[in-house]
Order: C-alpha cells, then sequence, then structure tokens
C-alpha cells in the first residue's frame, strides 16, 4: 500500500495539469451562476476517495468518520461533514476517470483478458431493486446468475492495468473486446468464454493482434506453439487481480444509491489497485515474448 503522501502527490501533480483544460473546455449556460468554492480541494477530495479502498473498511461512512476524521484530521484540515463530502462524490467521476488513464501500464506485447460480475443486490432482490433498474441486466457466469454489471479488465504481464470497460450483465464477453484491444500489440490470452474464429481473424487483420484462447470440450485439437501453451497457463494472473479487486479494493457492493457513485466507486478502486505497489505479476523468459 502505497503512503497517503505518494498518492496525494501523483493525485495533485495530475490536477495541477487537468483542472485548467477541464475549466477551458466546460460548456457555459450563459447565465450568471454563483460558483461556490469548496473547502477541500480537488486533489484532497480525490485521494480520500480513493485511499478508501486501501484501508480495508467495508463502507465509507465508517471509513470517513472513523479514519479520516479521527486520524487524518491533520493531513486534511478542512475537513467537512459527511453528507457534504457525498454530495461531492458524483462530481468527481470525469477527474477519476481521466487519472485512472494516466495510471494504466505500458503493452509489452503479452497481454491477459478477463471479465467478472459486479453483482448490484443478491438475487432474491432483483424485482425490488430500483436504483439501477434502467442500466443493469440479468447475466450468468460459470457460477450462478447474477443481477448487475459486467468488468472486462486487460492486463501485462506485470500486473499493470492496459484498459478497461463495463457492460450491462447480459453482455456477450467477446463484444467489447476490438474496442479493449485497440492500442495494443503482440498476443492477447483469454478463457474459454471469448473462443471466436472470426473476432480472432478480425483482431489479426485489424490491429495486428494474436488473440489466443483456451479449447472448449467439443472443439477438434489445433496447432499451438508450446510457448502460447505455456502463456496460457499463466492467465491465473488476471483471476488473482480480480479477487482483490474485490476483496481489498472492494469495487462490488450492494449498498449504491446512486448509478454515478457506483461508477465513483469503481474508477477509485481501480485507481487504488495502480498504485498498489507490489502487483502480481509472472516472470517472462525472453523466448516467450512477441
Amino acid at each position: 500500500m502505497s503512503s497517503l503522501e505518494d498518492l496525494f502527490c501523483s493525485v495533485d501533480d495530475f490536477c495541477q495539469r487537468f483542472e485548467p483544460q477541464w475549466q477551458q473546455q466546460l460548456l457555459h449556460s450563459g447565465l450568471q451562476t454563483r460558483k461556490r468554492s469548496r473547502q477541500l480541494c480537488l486533489s484532497e477530495i480525490m485521494t480520500i476517495v480513493i485511499a478508501f479502498h486501501q484501508q480495508g473498511y467495508r463502507t465509507f461512512k465508517d471509513y470517513y468518520t472513523k479514519h479520516v476524521c479521527r486520524y487524518w484530521h491533520k493531513a486534511f484540515p478542512d475537513l467537512v461533514s459527511y453528507p457534504r463530502f457525498i454530495s461531492w462524490l458524483p462530481s468527481l467521476l470525469l477527474p477519476l476517470s481521466a487519472y485512472l488513464r494516466s495510471c494504466f501500464g505500458q503493452c509489452s506485447g503479452i497481454s491477459f483478458m478477463d471479465s467478472t460480475s459486479l453483482k448490484v443486490c443478491h438475487n432474491r432482490r432483483i424485482k425490488q431493486h430500483k436504483v439501477f433498474d434502467l442500466f443493469a441486466e440479468r447475466g450468468k457466469t460459470s457460477v450462478d446468475w447474477f443481477f448487475g454489471f459486467k468488468l472486462h479488465l486487460v492486463v501485462n504481464d506485470k500486473g499493470e492495468l492496459l484498459n478497461f470497460t463495463l457492460t450491462p450483465g447480459n453482455t456477450d464477453d467477446r463484444t467489447p473486446v476490438p474496442k479493449l484491444l485497440q492500442r495494443l500489440f503482440g498476443k492477447v490470452f483469454a478463457d474459454k468464454g471469448y473462443v471466436s474464429q472470426t473476432l480472432a481473424k478480425q483482431l489479426l487483420q485489424q490491429t495486428g493482434v494474436q488473440f489466443i484462447t483456451k479449447f472448449r470440450r467439443n472443439m477438434k485439437n489445433r496447432f499451438l506453439k508450446l510457448n502460447d501453451r505455456l502463456l496460457l497457463r499463466k492467465r491465473a494472473i488476471i483471476e488473482i487481480i480480480i479477487d482483490q479487486l474485490k476483496n481489498i479494493s472492494q469495487v462490488e457492493h450492494s449498498r449504491h444509491r446512486s448509478p454515478v457513485n457506483f461508477l465513483v466507486n469503481l474508477v477509485g478502486g481501480l485507481i487504488a489497485y495502480c498504485h498498489q505497489p507490489k502487483k502480481p505479476s509472472i516472470a517472462l523468459d525472453s523466448n516467450l515474448l512477441p
């Protein structure tokens, strides 16, 4: 876990560059409106939100009232009440998303892809759920049915995030693949859910990416290089990352009261993972690199 000071310095350096450009591109209604200044600057608010996913608290309220206000008051002398802070969260979505993009790693030519479910409520409460009624959908994993979204991730061999997207729970895993792999090169390894000869040919022709997946039982055996078979076995790295995102960064829970705050929580969790000093990684032999 990175220190609070290191996290704030990184966020503040980004905000120094981002805020002036952001303000220039905002659309104005032409009406004279009052712009009330906040007691906390943007970098301080973002730091508090990101740090929540590093501290191990189950709820943001406990984290803010029992940790931030009690132990970090000297670091943030102008702290506001919990309801006031929560009212600022929707305005963080764009800055956090831009900052997350700056935290992505570099493609090494070896990448891994997978998706995971993000449940927004228990299956027994699907019919009564209202917060994500217009956005979430029922989906199916290898374990069971769920109501929510799918988080699609691409990582490199060092465990660094390369790209991500969010889709409704009923979206086919293969649908967002071309968009996710637009800026990548080399080989991308995925599980059986991504099997598609048409998709593999399309990616090779359009982007030059070799899309390699595991075999299904009813498929005929096909030739696969030994190096590719060995790398397919290393695909567990992304499953470890997903486990950390859910159990450490708290990107999945059923207490959301706003779709925007759900996205703020998700992006904050991904940023917290990017700042994790020790990430899951695999040792690659030079012969395995493309």
